[in-house]
């Protein structure tokens, strides 16, 4: 099918060049030039109109915007543009009462909303990712064939109404922070013991057969060799996107006692000032699968 994706950045553009690789159309909008994506085959438009004009319905468009205004502003703008039958996805990481409401709001007007919790990173966009979509059944049957070849085998599922698809996501982020937050710590451990461990040998070793093998064991392989054994050129500063507080009050509204997961989002805060090794493994983990940020020191 020949469908838009707004916003071609990390994420929006490596799912670009995967539908574009299984047979789909692209058409695609972004604040700054894309050649490289052109050069691929998506076709770059500018304003909504011009992508909605590029589209036949029921239009399919893409979301891979930041939460909050900008998706709030692109949102607003597009619904104003498609017609009735057409189909909205936000793949951003919004709060699912922001969703409910655009759902809300963009039904009055007869174009459907989704909201798509995605996972799997940048290696995912491009390969395979997981995909969690909330909203009517109708328009997640108009917009399966995307998520089914940007998915992974089994990796697309209709969680339920509006806003269970960004819910689910949240929880799932939730769950992310809890064991990259004991993998750091677990780091932190096997640096101050009286052992002098080849850090990366150990992390393959555990990948191979352990309990533990995991995808996030295997990226913590790929920091340790790129950052030294200790992570000794990172500050231990980890980036905080602000989502995992929504848990946490989520969990404190409805009296669910979740002391792990709330003891990783303290994490987040502690990582501002100690010289912490888990805090510095946790960084560059999260920079391995999701390109979040990671400060060298000068």
């Amino acid at each position: 099918m020949k469908f838009g994706v707004v916003g071609l950045g990390s994420m929006g553009g490596a799912m670009a060049l995967q539908a574009l690789e299984k047979g789909h159309e692209v058409v695609g909008s972004s604040r700054s030039e894309k050649p490289e994506l052109a050069e691929a085959g998506v076709e770059i438009v500018g304003s909504p109109e011009e992508l909605v004009g590029a589209l036949s319905p029921p239009r399919v468009v893409l979301l891979s915007l930041p939460a909050g205004e900008a998706t709030e502003k692109m949102a607003n703008a597009l619904g104003g543009a498609l017609a009735p039958g057409d189909v909205i996805v936000d793949g951003a990481n919004s709060h699912w009462e922001d969703s409910k409401r655009r759902h809300a709001e963009l039904s009055e007007k007869g174009v459907h909303f989704l909201d798509a919790g995605v996972s799997g990173g940048v290696e995912g966009a491009r390969r395979g990712a997981c995909f969690m979509v909330g909203g009517d059944e109708e328009a997640f049957g108009v917009a399966e064939p995307v998520f089914r070849d940007l998915s992974v085998e089994g990796g697309y599922f209709h969680a339920g109404p509006s806003g269970a698809g960004h819910f689910t996501k949240l929880i799932h982020n939730m769950i992310e922070f809890g064991m990259v937050q004991a993998i750091g710590e677990g780091v932190e451990m096997l640096l101050a013991s009286e052992y002098d461990l080849d850090m990366p040998a150990l992390f393959d070793n555990w990948n191979h057969g352990s309990v533990i093998r995991s995808w996030l064991v295997g990226l913590m392989k790929r920091s340790l060799e790129e950052y030294g054994d200790d992570l000794g050129v990172l500050e231990p500063y980890v980036e905080d996107t602000g989502e995992q507080a929504w848990g946490v009050r989520y969990a404190m509204d409805r009296q669910v006692p979740i002391p792990l997961l709330a003891q990783a989002v303290w994490g987040f805060y502690e990582s501002r000032d100690p010289e912490r090794p888990w805090a510095k493994a946790v960084a560059a983990l999260r920079n391995q699968y999701g390109g979040h940020p990671v400060r060298k020191k000068r």
